[in-house]
């Protein structure tokens, strides 16, 4: 059963910067697409906002992060990462990953029902 952990979040003011991770256990990392998913506030689903592919050589964003943040992965650390700039009020959210299927994008949907607490990101003006 995948273990989802993320971590990193908090409150940042409108500009700023902050870096995710997300820690994966129970499957085998190197062999899955990743990607990170945002609720806001208010909202019932979760959007997809960035992924990457297996190997960590492509990657892909929702067009209103698109130049702001950067996905990556750690395959050594079962950890995928969220780098987080230029930090906007409608960025605020909390912030989950997932194992992805990505090859349907701009269509990214997760791959397990299972998900981690997430991490909350909140931007002041």
């Amino acid at each position: 059963q995948v273990q989802l952990v993320e971590s990193g979040g908090g409150l940042v003011q409108v500009g700023g910067s902050l870096r995710l991770s997300c820690a994966v256990a129970g499957i085998t990392f190197s062999n899955y697409p990743m990607a990170w998913f945002r609720q806001a506030p208010g909202k019932e689903e979760r959007d997809f906002v960035a992924a990457i592919s297996w190997s960590g050589d492509t990657t892909f964003y929702a067009d209103s992060v698109k130049g702001r943040f950067t996905i990556s992965r750690d395959s050594a650390k079962n950890t995928v990462y969220l780098q987080i700039n230029t930090l906007k009020p409608d960025d605020t959210a909390v912030y989950y990953c997932n194992a992805a299927h990505i090859y349907n994008y701009p269509t990214v949907t997760p791959m397990f029902d299972q998900w981690g607490q997430g991490t909350q990101v909140t931007v002041s003006s």
